[in-house]
C-alpha cells in the first residue's frame, strides 16, 4: 500500500511571470515543505469566459495538490476586454516557459508540467497542449530558449467548438452557486454579438468562422499529445457536455491517450468548490481510449479531485 505524505506548504504570491506594454502578469507559487527533489509542477487556468476571473479563481491549491507533493502555479492572463485572442493563449505558453525557466531556483522539474483548466481556462489548455511550442508565440516572444511542451492534461468543462454550443446547449440543468457560475449570463446565446466567445474574439462568432476555427483546439489535434483528462457535469447549462465529447473523440481518433468523465448531477464551475467530493463519491459515464487501442466505456463512481490527482501521479511521477 502507497502511504500518503502531507506535506506542509509555502505560498509565495504576486510573481511577475511577464510585463507586457508596461502591464504585469502575475503568478502565485504553492511549494510543499520538506520535499527536496525537483517538483512536478501543475499550472491551473481559471475559467471566467476569458471576461472575468484570476488565479484566486479555482479551488483550494494548497490542498489540491500542493499538499500532496505538487508544486502548483495559479496565473493570470490577460481578459478580454483588454485584449482579445490570441493574446490569452499567448499568455499562457508565456507561462509554461516562465515555469522552466525558475525551475532551478525552486527546485522544479521541468520535464513534469501539467496544465490544469476550467470553462476557458480548460479551453486555453487544450490549446496549448495541442498547438506547437512555436505557435501562438506572438511578437518578441518571452523566455524564447524555453519550449511551452508540458506532459499532462486536465481539462474541466471547457468549449471548444463555439460554432456547435448552441445547438448542443442543455435547457434544463443546474445553476451551480460556486464564484464562476453565479456570474455567466443566463439565456444568452453563444452566437449574440456580446456571448463571451464573441466578446474573446473580437466578433460575433457568426461572422468570424477563421477565428473561430484558429481559437478551436479541435483544428491542431493530432497524434503524439500528451495524456488528457477531460471531465464534465451533464447538468451544465453553461457549456454543454457534448463539447467535451467533441474534443475526446478527435483526441481518441488521432491515437492518443484519453479519458473523458460524464458526471451526472453537476453543472458549470465545480472545480471551484473545494468541498466537492465531500457529500461522497459521483456517479458517471467514463469512456478511455489509451494507446490507440479499443474505447473502453462504463459507469463508474468517482471522487473528482482524487481522480485528477491520481492522474497527475501517473503521468508527472
Amino acid at each position: 500500500m502507497e502511504k500518503l505524505v502531507v506535506h506542509s506548504v509555502e505560498i509565495i504570491t504576486d510573481l511577475v511571470y511577464a510585463e507586457i506594454n508596461g502591464r504585469q502578469l502575475f503568478a502565485d507559487l504553492y511549494l510543499p515543505k520538506g520535499k527536496n527533489e525537483p517538483l512536478p509542477v501543475i499550472i491551473w487556468l481559471h475559467g471566467g469566459g476569458w471576461r472575468f476571473g484570476d488565479r484566486k479563481l479555482g479551488p483550494d491549491f494548497t490542498r489540491f495538490f500542493t499538499s500532496k507533493g505538487y508544486a502548483m502555479v495559479s496565473i493570470d492572463y490577460r481578459l478580454s476586454d483588454e485584449v482579445i485572442f490570441p493574446a490569452q493563449i499567448q499568455d499562457v505558453k508565456t507561462a509554461v516557459r516562465w515555469v522552466k525557466t525558475i525551475a532551478g531556483e525552486y527546485s522544479l522539474d521541468r520535464n513534469k508540467l501539467g496544465l490544469w483548466g476550467s470553462s476557458a481556462g480548460g479551453h486555453l489548455a487544450a490549446l496549448a497542449a495541442a498547438t506547437e511550442p512555436n505557435e501562438f508565440i506572438g511578437e518578441n516572444p518571452l523566455y524564447p530558449e524555453k519550449k511551452s511542451d508540458v506532459q499532462a492534461v486536465v481539462i474541466g468543462y471547457g468549449p471548444v467548438d463555439f460554432l456547435k454550443i448552441d445547438e448542443q446547449r442543455e435547457l434544463d440543468g443546474i445553476i451551480e452557486e460556486d464564484p464562476e457560475s453565479v456570474q455567466i449570463p443566463k439565456d444568452k446565446k453563444t452566437s449574440d454579438p456580446d456571448s463571451f466567445e464573441s466578446l474573446f474574439l473580437g466578433a460575433p462568432i457568426l461572422t468570424c468562422p477563421e477565428s473561430v476555427k484558429e481559437a478551436n483546439p479541435l483544428t491542431y489535434v493530432k497524434a503524439g499529445l500528451p495524456p488528457f483528462l477531460i471531465m464534465h457535469g451533464l447538468s451544465d447549462v453553461a457549456v454543454p457536455a457534448h463539447q467535451s465529447r467533441l474534443l475526446y473523440q478527435e483526441l481518441a481518433d488521432k491515437e492518443n491517450d484519453v479519458s473523458l468523465y460524464l458526471i451526472k448531477g453537476l453543472g458549470h464551475g465545480f472545480l471551484n468548490r473545494t468541498n466537492l467530493d465531500e457529500s461522497g463519491p459521483r456517479a458517471a459515464g467514463y469512456h478511455a481510449s489509451l494507446n490507440g487501442e479499443e474505447e473502453t466505456s462504463e459507469e463508474m463512481t468517482l471522487f473528482i479531485f482524487d481522480k485528477i490527482e491520481e492522474f497527475f501521479r501517473t503521468h508527472l511521477s
